[in-house]
């Protein structure tokens, strides 16, 4: 059997629960064994539902126990710098949930940090391991598309509940940070190279302050990536890439389906009806499985995270650049 890293997770949050956690069981190289939260029953509940071994009423408690190995965060975005941080001088490897910080500044203490305690820390994309991206950014590459040019992206969802995180400023709330930064980020995986400039616009909720509807262009030097993201439309995601010769399109991107097989689609455009569209399967798997082992596989094998700080620092780059453009109504550098 392969070497099991052992995970423990910071908090309680509802997407740690039924997502990330369930699909650790699954992994080749990560198990999970410990989860804390500051209210301890909470997480004393959630280690019985999920069957793990051990439940800690503080954070602090987690990150002195010797026996973790790899900690993952997904807390508030608000609080990742702090607790990343201080994971990562307990000695533990981090695996953050994007956006893994508000700025550039705080990328560039978690960098620091991770080269002062010689530890790994990622930034948990998960769509960046899966195999339909994988396979995409391949596609790409080897000239399938011909010339790269364009890239669309559009994902939504509705959320109006005044207590959830993503509906609080302070908490680094807001569809640019929460979902925005996916297609920012697959934008720089396809082109292979960053944006130069941005232009965008951003209309913020009257009464939570959080942006519920932006779109922006990104200005790479081989193309353009236009998107749309909101957190009260429709629930609705595509992405789109178009070179000269043909168009790519993943038909779930970011929440891609764990109990049927991904799909992609190439199309010469030889018929407008759909008729020239080849399809490619991709086989069932958890994508936060997937990300798990890769991330894990990392640290065994002392490589380079999945989504370095590094890329992180990038991304977060254009998303400054993206709120400093809705602000200024102007073309921003990024």
């Amino acid at each position: 059997m392969a070497e099991k890293l052992r995970w423990g997770c910071l908090g309680a949050a509802q997407f740690a629960l039924t997502k990330f956690l369930p699909a650790i069981p699954a992994c080749q190289y990560a198990e999970l064994a410990a989860i804390a939260s500051r209210d301890p029953a909470k997480a004393r509940k959630a280690a019985k539902k999920l069957g793990i071994p051990k439940a800690y009423g503080s954070y602090e408690e987690l990150l002195a126990d010797p026996e973790i190995d790899v900690v993952y965060n997904p807390l508030p975005n608000h609080l990742h710098l702090e607790w990343t941080v201080r994971a990562a001088a307990a000695g533990k490897h981090v695996l953050c949930e994007k956006p893994i910080a508000l700025n550039v500044a705080e990328v560039d203490e978690m960098i620091a940090a991770r080269d002062r305690y010689k530890v790994k820390i990622g930034e948990a994309f998960m769509v960046r391991t899966h195999p339909q991206w994988v396979r995409a950014r391949e596609l790409v590459r080897r000239g399938a598309l011909g010339e790269l040019r364009a890239i669309t992206g559009f994902f939504s969802y509705y959320n109006r509940d005044p207590k959830n995180i993503r509906n609080i400023p302070e908490a680094g709330g807001g569809a640019l940070y929460d979902i925005g930064c996916y297609t920012i980020h697959l934008s720089r995986f396809l082109f292979g190279e960053e944006p130069v400039r941005v232009a965008a616009v951003l209309e913020r909720d009257p009464e939570f302050g959080t942006d519920r509807l932006t779109s922006a262009v990104l200005d790479y030097p081989s193309g353009q990536c236009t998107w749309t993201v909101s957190t009260q439309l429709v629930p609705y995601q595509r992405m789109q890439a178009f070179g000269t010769k043909a168009r790519l399109e993943v038909e779930i991107p970011f929440n891609a389906p764990k109990d049927r097989p991904a799909r992609i689609f190439i199309d010469r455009g030889g018929d407008l009806t759909g008729a020239t569209i080849r399809t490619e399967e991709f086989p069932v798997c958890d994508q936060y499985t997937v990300e798990a082992d890769a991330f894990s596989k990392a640290v065994l094998e002392d490589r380079e995270a999945p989504v370095p700080l590094e890329d992180s620092r990038a991304n977060m780059a254009v998303i400054e650049a993206v709120f400093r453009a809705a602000r200024s109504g102007k073309w921003e550098p990024v």
